[in-house]
């Protein structure tokens, strides 16, 4: 009867430290071939390490093939370790170094040489520091001292430094560092260290995908890579991109204008225009539009939007042609009301769906301003505002415009005085719009010949409900707005925005230069 070759018995399995069942040829938990455990050394080193004899070659470590220091101990010779590993990555070569303690001849580590100044092997002249792991046989061993880790990149000794040229201990090579480009020298191809098992996403090719433009669309302010889809999303991390209307800024030769989203709303629903022209007689012509949605109707960013761009180039198109500023603004708040009606306009069969529509149709307010030759022109519906602030601020300042408002109507009708109108709750109600379901169309025009230099204010009720009388407005204008005035725009919105920013804010400052005339100015009101 033939019979099995008794293996050596096993405390653990020298693979993955698991017992192994008794009569196992392979390791349950890693699939450690146990036939090929060579019997124990008498010496039993530090650890074991152990391949199948006929895959075992003849390893050149420094100084194990010499003779034992050990009397009776057995001369281990160790194999060079295998190409791949069970993941198909490149297996680490193990070294007699990597635990402290004596290698397979019963002599202390090379490490331990070191501190025990007893001699150790010499390093190969010229030997590169930090080259990385070198495989079985081929140059020195990295050291490592008692305690610390062998790993590419630590420090060989608590406290030191593994940066590559730069010994770990006075007078040894320094801690191995891993290096990945096999055209550098000392790197994976001169060193033999191996390859990593999958692509850095943080090389070269990585970057230059995620830093090329996306094309046909916008690219994502989150990672730069993605691109937008038309819902305001990235296609590519998810990350919700800002609205372009939540912040907006222009500045065109002397006027400017800045409107923001505010603090409280989850969309900016005022719009503003500006733009120059120059009249027939080459004189200049200076336009600024601002727009409220009502937030009550449906889609008052449209309503806002669609009134500024009607307004503006209604404007442009009069004041070039010659026809008389004030008419003009009158023909372009009239432009700008169609504009809003005709978003309220519905496809055929849609009164069947919503018979109120009309109700809710697209709503705004407007007001705007004009500068031509010596004529300030301003005009309105609703309770957007423009204010006069004089470029000395000793003389007075003025309000320009009247509120399509509740509060309004009460102090015109002498029912309330203007304190205890703004302070119910129905102030800001207001009786005059651009829409569809709007009661009567009103637009409202004045023409004034400053007789001295100044800056126009034009704005929704988001900045001047924190500044709302024309000294309160005055003061919150900064000193050097007439010269600068996108940067006098910016702090005006600032203010709101300190103050609460409730509302959506949208100012716009439009500077009116005169010479000197004397006191006084002359004022037209239709």
């Amino acid at each position: 009867m033939s019979q099995s070759h008794q293996q050596p018995a096993l405390s653990k399995c020298p693979g993955c430290e698991e017992p192994p069942a008794a009569g196992d040829l392979f390791c349950g938990a890693c699939g450690y071939d146990l036939s090929a455990v060579p019997d124990r050394p008498h010496d039993r080193p530090t650890m074991a390490i152990t391949v199948p004899p006929d895959t075992a070659e003849a390893s050149a470590v420094p100084g194990a093939s010499e003779a034992s220091a050990v009397p009776g101990a057995e001369a281990v010779r160790w194999p060079a370790a295998a190409e791949t590993d069970s993941s198909d990555a490149p297996a680490p070569v193990h070294r007699p170094s990597d635990l402290p303690g004596t290698d397979s001849g019963g002599r202390p580590l090379a490490a331990e040489r070191e501190q025990t100044r007893e001699p150790g092997p010499a390093a190969e002249p010229g030997a590169a520091a930090g080259q990385g792991f070198a495989a079985a046989g081929r140059g020195p061993e990295p050291t490592s001292a008692p305690g610390t880790s062998a790993v590419p990149g630590t420090s060989a000794v608590p406290g030191t430094s593994a940066v590559p040229g730069t010994s770990a201990v006075p007078g040894t090579s320094a801690a191995p560092v891993r290096r990945d480009d096999p055209a550098e020298p000392g790197g994976a191809e001169h060193s033999g260290d191996f390859a990593p098992a999958a692509p850095d996403p943080r090389t070269a090719e990585h970057a230059a995908a995620a830093a090329a433009p996306v094309a046909g669309g916008k690219v994502c302010v989150a990672c730069r890579s993605g691109r937008v889809d038309p819902d305001g999303y990235c296609e590519n991390c998810g990350h919700a991109q800002p609205r372009e209307r939540d912040h907006m800024e222009q500045e065109l030769g002397s006027v400017a204008a800045v409107s923001d989203r505010g603090l409280r709303h989850h969309r900016n629903e005022d719009s503003f225009a500006v733009s120059s022209t120059a009249l027939p007689d080459g004189s200049p012509a200076v336009v600024a539009i601002v727009c409220d949605g009502v937030s009550s109707a449906s889609r008052p960013d449209e309503a806002s939007a669609a009134a500024a761009n009607a307004a503006n180039e209604s404007l442009l198109e009069s004041l070039a042609r010659g026809t008389h500023p004030q008419q003009a603004m009158h023909e372009a708040i009239v432009a700008a009301s169609d504009a809003v009606n005709a978003l309220a306009q519905e496809p055929a069969g849609a009164m069947e769906h919503d018979a109120h529509r009309h109700q809710n149709a697209p709503a705004c307010t407007l007001v705007g301003a004009v500068t031509a030759g010596e004529l300030l022109i301003v005009g309105w519906v609703g309770d957007s505002r423009a204010y006069w602030v004089p470029e000395d601020r000793t003389q007075p300042t003025a309000r320009l415009t009247e509120d399509d408002s509740w509060a309004a109507q009460m102090v015109a009708a002498g029912l309330m005085n203007e304190a205890e109108a703004y302070a119910d709750e129905r102030a800001h109600a207001i009786t005059g719009w651009l829409g569809a379901d709007a009661y009567e169309l009103e637009p409202h025009t004045a023409a004034f010949k400053p007789d001295r230099s100044g800056l126009v204010v034009v704005c929704t009720d988001g900045l001047w409900n924190y500044a709302e009388s024309a000294e309160e407005m005055a003061a919150a204008v900064p000193a050097d707005a007439q010269e600068r005035p996108l940067r006098g725009a910016q702090v005006l919105v600032g203010h709101a925005l300190d103050g609460g920013g409730h509302d959506n804010v949208t100012v716009a400052l439009l500077p009116f230069a005169v010479r000197p005339q004397g006191a006084g100015s002359a004022c037209e009101t239709v």
